[in-house]
C-alpha cells in the first residue's frame, strides 16, 4: 500500500488537539511541530544507510550514514510549519519551495513560485498539512518530476479519500504518510472533519 497511516497513540492525541477549534495559534504551532516529527520518523524509517568508520573516544567503530541526501519541499504557505521539525531531525537537509494557491471559486491549483536545489542523489519529502483534492500535491510532484526527482514521499497531517485517490491515480507508487484519512470533502472542497484552514490557524490570520 502506498498510503501509510501513522497510528501511534501520540499522533492521534496531538491531532485531536489540532482539530479543536479553540486551540490558539501558539499551541497550534507546537502541535504541528510534534506531529510533523512523528510523520517524518515514519517516512524515513526504511531509508538506506551505508557503513561509516569513526573513532570513538575509546576505539574504532563502524557506524552508519544515509546513502542519499534529503530535500524538504513545503507547499506554500501551510507547508512551512512542517519544515523546522524536519530540519531539527535532519539538519543537513536542503529546502526547496513550491508556491501553489487554490482558486476558491474553482478549487483548482495555480502555481506562482518554484525554487529547487539540485535533485541528483536526493530523496524528497513534499510536505503539506492538508491533502484535500490532491491538486496542489500533484502540481508540486510534477514540478519535481520535471526537475528529475526520482524518490519522492508526501507527508500530510490529514487526508481526504478524494485527494489520496487523485494522487495515487497519477503516482501509484508514491508513498503518502498521514495521521488520518478523514471522511470526505464538502461542497467547497474542504476536508471533513478536517481542522479548518491550516495556514490561517498556523499564522494567526
Amino acid at each position: 500500500m502506498s498510503l501509510h497511516l501513522v497510528s501511534h497513540p501520540l499522533a492521534q492525541v496531538i491531532l485531536t488537539e489540532l482539530r479543536n477549534k479553540n486551540t490558539p495559534p501558539p499551541k497550534f504551532r507546537r502541535l504541528c511541530h510534534r506531529l510533523t516529527t512523528l510523520l517524518a520518523l515514519e517516512a524515513t524509517k526504511d531509508w538506506a544507510t551505508q557503513p561509516y568508520e569513526i573513532e570513538t573516544p575509546m576505539e574504532a567503530h563502524e557506524g552508519a550514514v544515509f546513502t542519499h541526501g534529503m530535500v524538504v519541499v513545503p507547499i506554500l504557505r501551510a507547508g512551512l510549519g512542517m519544515v523546522e521539525p524536519i530540519l531539527a531531525l535532519f539538519p543537513e537537509a536542503q529546502v526547496g519551495h513550491v508556491g501553489i494557491e487554490r482558486d476558491h471559486e474553482t478549487a483548482l491549483p495555480r502555481s506562482y513560485y518554484a525554487k529547487l536545489p539540485p535533485v541528483a542523489d536526493q530523496s524528497f519529502l513534499v510536505v503539506d498539512p492538508m491533502l484535500a483534492t490532491g491538486g496542489s500535491a500533484l502540481h508540486a510532484i510534477q514540478s519535481l518530476r520535471e526537475a528529475g526527482a526520482q524518490k519522492i514521499s508526501l507527508l500530510c497531517m490529514v487526508a481526504a479519500p478524494e485527494g489520496v485517490a487523485a494522487v495515487l491515480a497519477e503516482e501509484p507508487e508514491l508513498p503518502i504518510y498521514t495521521a488520518a484519512l478523514d471522511r470526505c470533502l464538502d461542497e467547497r472542497k474542504y476536508i471533513l472533519p478536517g481542522l479548518g484552514d491550516f495556514g490561517d490557524r498556523l499564522m494567526g490570520t
